[in-house]
């Protein structure tokens, strides 16, 4: 098949480019080098698809339908990974009308152009953010997710719902995933086991917010990527999982298990809970292991361990010029 991956160089995005290029698909991927973080993290995930027969790479904005168009045209997309996105839910809140107009109005630009191009397969990257502070845990695909509490979380709530008017209007195939704290190998450095693991390792303090019972369901990227695989196998109508480990750890056990891995003690600064911040992640998978057939493997040791050796074998390249 003719994939079109949205947001290609980013941390999920370039697992998924080669994932499927591996499995014979041949991917075209997107992305608009978004400054949110430095060039060449996105630039060391791209290398890892050079030469790679099955890729090709097209630098633009989702927004632009003088770049999506001949994209489609060229590569006769048969189906579009929607995973571009501004991320992250505490820089939403200093630039809203920015997060929304990549994450909803980046959205509806693309499903135009599939229209326009008679494509009407897609795979929607959303978010466990949606669920806000749900009282009830494990949060279910079915729970009521009206709540977001910041804006980042509302354009994925947003995306989600645009997703279910195309399929309903016109005959879209359409699967929402919402994925739970991705982690692993390459991932964002503003992302807290890359900011943890690089701080303890120069010996500097970790921010520490609250009293270090908040918890997250960490989810190994190679799991998200078999989980979209799983998806994509199963594609037809409107539909919603949840992919995470079905796991949780605490703030405080994230750290201890980062200093057992990388053999140092971290030193906290202890600050206030940060606005849009959720108390707890943590997903019922459920519904996805029944349906789809997702099934995640990896526990939280293995996958900080697995991020660890990457840092240490790419911090020179990163960090030291």
């Amino acid at each position: 098949m003719n994939i079109l991956v949205t947001g290609a160089a980013g941390f999920i995005g370039s697992n998924v480019c080669r994932y499927f290029t591996g499995r014979g698909h041949h991917v075209a991927g997107l992305d608009n080098f978004d400054p949110f973080y430095p060039k060449k993290f996105k630039r060391l995930n791209l290398d890892q698809l050079k030469g790679n027969q099955g890729f090709r790479f097209y630098e633009g904005d989702i927004r632009d339908s003088k770049v999506l168009s001949p994209i489609f045209s060229e590569n006769k997309t048969d189906v579009v990974i929607h995973l571009a996105a501004k991320a992250g839910v505490r820089p939403s809140i200093e630039s809203i009308g920015e997060y929304y107009d990549v994450n909803i109005n980046g959205t509806v630009c693309l499903l135009e152009i599939m229209k326009s191009h008679g494509v009407k397969k897609m795979l929607f990257a959303s978010s466990s953010s949606v669920y806000g502070n749900n009282q009830k845990v494990p949060f279910s695909e079915t729970d009521t997710v009206d709540n977001p509490i910041s804006p980042y979380a509302s354009t994925k709530k947003s995306g989600e719902l645009l997703c279910h008017v195309y399929t309903h209007l016109y005959g879209f195939d359409i699967t929402c995933l919402r994925f739970f704290t991705v982690f692993g190998p390459g991932q964002r450095p503003d992302l807290a086991i890359h900011k943890f693991t690089k701080l303890i390792d120069e010996g500097k303090p970790i921010p520490f917010y609250g009293d270090g019972s908040t918890a997250r369901d960490y989810t190994f990227i190679e799991d998200i990527v078999s989980g979209i695989n799983c998806a994509f196998e199963n594609l037809g109508g409107y539909r919603v999982y949840n992919l995470g480990e079905s796991k949780v750890i605490d703030l405080k056990k994230l750290v201890q298990t980062i200093e057992k891995s990388l053999g140092k003690k971290a030193e906290l600064n202890r600050l206030p809970l940060q606005q849009g911040d959720v108390n707890i992640t943590y997903a019922d998978i459920s519904k996805a292991k029944a349906e789809i057939g997702y099934n995640p493997q990896y526990d939280i040791e293995t996958g900080v361990n697995k991020f660890v050796e990457w840092y240490k074998s790419n911090k020179a390249l990163l960090y030291d010029n």
